[in-house]
């Protein structure tokens, strides 16, 4: 059998980098982990051709090729996900779809074949039991959670490392808080499931015979869900493995306790780690009780984000607007909030409630639901009714993005990070890439951009005061031209 997997096209979002990555000669910031993971449990005698359309076009090759497509998506990809489902059926194509969206949309997609439903390493095995009977289902979902030491090493051979930013494994599936906004535990539940250190070494150091020599997402909704499998284990682990070797830098996301255990922070940079997604979400403490997010209630959430910082990871983070408990003054607390703590990668988005969330059953039982969640964080819609009026919390939201984008406000924010910043002792190799996003930051930048001015100055600064940080520096202001961009089109 002929298989094509195909990865829809991610919009221009916040998290999509499309204004960026041109400056390092990339296509896609990341590769489509899920499918190629899939693949790795397909037929090893099935012909497997992957299509991500955030580097390459679907063809009609591709599709005259085939027997089958495999579809996987995430929410924000729902117009791309239906325009190639659209073709594979034109074409005679079998249609099996898995995934974020499709988990909690597939009613919605009446021309899929067949759809494998929460976690692959349950429900997939049945259904190609079935298929190679002659007699597969249209739906396959299972209530349990996979165990990962079962799951194998993603086929990265079906993939053309060059054309992406960074590279992407999971460590660890579940989570154990409760915030009412996130689908995270209802899709995979409180107990964290981890993969051994072994096969994280087995999946880098497939990565690395390849050629791989930059940076790995891993994209664990809370990396130190199990901090004490971490710190026994596969930070120690991971240590070791990168004696000798260059490059292969690692981010991920966790949760603000991180900044509570110096220890922990101190293994993760020796391991090779040198940023952190965090959920900041407000600094509003009633808003933080009403979304259930304890674990960043009582504390001076600056202070913390300044202790991570210094310990060598930079923090990259989400915050919200439009809880119930939000009052008028509460665009400026975070406009404050986000400059003071020198978070130069601030998501802010307007809160949506995500079907299978808690948040979600509350608005949908006092009548506040108004349609889906578009999964893009930073578009300015929600699909709940807001306590606030909507009018004044999108004036409030446009407010913030218009101020912590421009380019006087968020250079600043660069300089209060790079101060606080202490960058770890193994560094990754200077490398092309590092000197073409010099060259053409310098052009696109330095001498055509509003930002110009405050470019210069960056740079100038940044090589007196911090020189060993003139790398991020620069990618900081590449990372900026791309936010302010997104955040005019939603403003407009």
């Amino acid at each position: 059998m002929n298989v094509l997997l195909i990865y829809p096209e991610f919009p221009d979002t916040f998290w999509s980098f499309k204004h960026a990555l041109p400056f390092v000669g990339k296509r896609a910031a990341l590769p489509p982990l899920g499918l190629l993971t899939i693949a790795a449990m397909l037929p090893r005698e099935w012909s497997q051709r992957l299509v991500d359309t955030n580097v390459r076009s679907l063809t009609k090759k591709d599709l005259a090729w085939a027997d089958c497509a495999f579809v996987s998506a995430m929410a924000v990809q729902r117009e791309s996900a239906r325009r190639i489902i659209a073709r594979c059926k034109e074409a005679g194509l079998r249609i099996v779809a898995g995934g974020p969206l499709f988990q909690i949309e597939h009613e919605e997609f009446g021309t899929v074949d067949h759809f494998i439903l929460n976690e692959a390493e349950l429900t997939l095995p049945a259904f190609l039991t079935d298929l190679a009977q002659g007699n597969p289902e249209g739906i396959y979902s299972s209530a349990q959670h996979a165990d990962l030491r079962q799951t194998p090493v993603p086929r990265w051979e079906l993939l053309d490392v060059k054309r992406y930013a960074s590279m992407s494994i999971q460590f660890s599936r579940g989570c154990p808080f409760n915030c009412d906004f996130c689908n995270v535990t209802a899709l995979l539940g409180h107990r964290v499931r981890t993969k051994t250190a072994q096969q994280v070494i087995a999946e880098l150091d497939s990565l690395y015979t390849r050629g791989w020599r930059d940076e790995v997402f891993f994209v664990d909704d809370n990396f130190i869900g199990n901090k004490q499998f971490l710190k026994s284990d596969l930070l120690p682990t991971l240590r070791e493995w990168r004696r000798g070797k260059t490059g292969l830098l690692f981010f991920t996301e966790a949760s603000i306790n991180l900044a509570d255990d110096q220890a922990l922070m101190e293994m993760m940079v020796e391991a090779g780690f040198n940023r952190v997604f965090i959920g900041i979400e407000t600094p509003d403490e009633d808003c933080l009780a009403e979304c259930s997010k304890v674990q960043n209630k009582n504390r001076n959430l600056v202070e913390d984000v300044k202790r991570i910082q210094r310990a060598g990871l930079q923090v990259l983070g989400g915050f919200i607007v439009g809880f119930d408990h939000d009052r008028p003054s509460i665009f400026q607390r975070q406009i404050d909030f986000i400059q003071k703590s020198g978070i130069a990668t601030a998501m802010v988005g307007l809160l949506q409630a995500p079907p299978g969330t808690r948040l979600y059953e509350r608005m949908k039982k006092e009548g506040r639901l108004r349609g889906k969640s578009s999964g893009d964080n930073v578009d300015g819609t929600t699909n709940i009714i807001p306590a606030m009026s909507l009018d004044a919390l999108q004036e409030g939201y446009k407010g913030i993005l218009q101020h912590i984008y421009s380019p006087e406000h968020y250079y600043q924010r660069i300089r209060t990070f790079l101060r606080e910043y202490q960058p770890p002792r193994i560094r990754g190799r200077i490398r092309f890439s590092h000197f073409l996003a010099l060259l053409r930051s310098s052009y696109r930048l330095g001498l055509l951009g509003q930002e110009r001015l405050h470019y210069w100055k960056l740079l100038l600064w940044t090589q007196f005061r911090r020189p060993r940080l003139l790398p991020e520096a620069i990618m900081l202001a590449i990372y900026g031209h791309h936010f302010r961009k997104v955040c005019e089109q939603r403003v407009r």
